[in-house]
């Protein structure tokens, strides 16, 4: 019995440590002079003073430089076939970028204008899965409107801020980041008010996915993806609640990410798993909920069956 302990012991801890270990990723981004104010072009002088007013205070920095976003910049980044921008595109939502130069992930806050949240269709984590897609690194994210708006604006003023500051994204990733976020936004207008779903459970679904595609390399097939999508749903209580059609979209948005090359950064698994915590973080009661014995995670229940196989052991030794 004690020979098969001392062949056991060494396999099983192991296995624990090869499977919680994680890879580190240097860091090289840096952050910027200053903060950058995206403002909408068709702000009145008061809306533009008071939307400033309203993100600065939010980020609490008062000394930030200012980019002004207009249709040409929704076409630019958005939306180059202009099938739903054009240059004479009215834009109101705006952002404010601070980019960090410590490994911190991406953070986005909408902020209410006035007392009311004017973003009326893209969530703070459909921001953050379309940023980090579009290949955002280290930032902190603040997003408002004067007057009720979809929030298209506020992305690409993002985009455009970072392409100002020198670190210009790829357009395959940014377009990418476009579908996708169109892509959850319509799942999460279809599911609203479906007892069990929440826009939280979908964007972390996503991005573990993503966390996993990027584990397994760049040229996974689309059968491979499937069943990293399959997983995911399973394991944030979505299994019944996502249809077919909208799985499908979810793998035809996560093929087109891979093609867009977003997977071969070196940094994109640490921003991925950053971002689960972050989406996790801000939606504590929805996901102690799905933190069940039925959807624990893998490591977790390897610990356990190892500590109750051992318990097992030694108490017939």
């Amino acid at each position: 019995m004690f020979n098969k302990l001392k062949f056991l012991i060494p396999i099983a801890f192991t296995a624990i440590i090869g499977l919680s270990a994680q890879p580190a990723f240097a860091d090289s981004t840096t952050s910027w002079d200053k903060p950058v104010a995206t403002l909408g072009t068709s702000l009145s002088s008061t809306q533009k003073a008071d939307t400033l007013k309203t993100l600065e205070n939010a980020a609490n920095v008062t000394d930030v430089s200012e980019l002004t976003v207009t249709g040409s910049t929704l076409v630019k980044y958005l939306d180059q076939n202009q099938q739903t921008f054009n240059a004479d595109s009215s834009v109101y939502s705006s952002a404010l970028i601070q980019k960090n130069d410590s490994n911190t992930g991406i953070n986005v806050k909408i902020i209410d204008f006035n007392g009311r949240n004017n973003i009326t269709t893209i969530t703070a984590n459909q921001y953050k899965n379309a940023a980090l897609t579009a290949g955002v690194t280290n930032a902190t994210i603040y997003v408002t409107s004067a007057i009720p708006i979809d929030g298209s604006g506020a992305l690409a003023g993002v985009y455009a801020a970072f392409a100002e500051n020198g670190d210009s994204l790829n357009q395959a990733q940014v377009t990418a980041a476009q579908d996708e976020m169109s892509t959850l936004s319509d799942i999460t207008q279809a599911n609203k008010g479906t007892d069990g779903y929440s826009d939280s459970q979908l964007n972390n679904a996503v991005t573990g996915a993503k966390k996993d595609m990027a584990s397994k390399g760049n040229n996974l097939t689309v059968n491979q993806i499937t069943t990293i999508v399959n997983n995911q749903l399973e394991q944030n209580n979505l299994t019944n609640i996502i249809n077919n059609n909208q799985k499908q979209q979810i793998i035809n948005v996560l093929v087109k990410i891979q093609d867009s090359g977003a997977l071969n950064s070196d940094d994109f698994k640490n921003q991925a798993g950053k971002l689960m915590n972050n989406i996790q973080s801000g939606a504590k009661n929805i996901f102690n909920r799905l933190n069940t014995q039925s959807n624990r995670n893998f490591i977790q229940k390897l610990f356990d069956s190892m500590a109750n196989f051992f318990k097992g052991l030694f108490s017939r030794i």
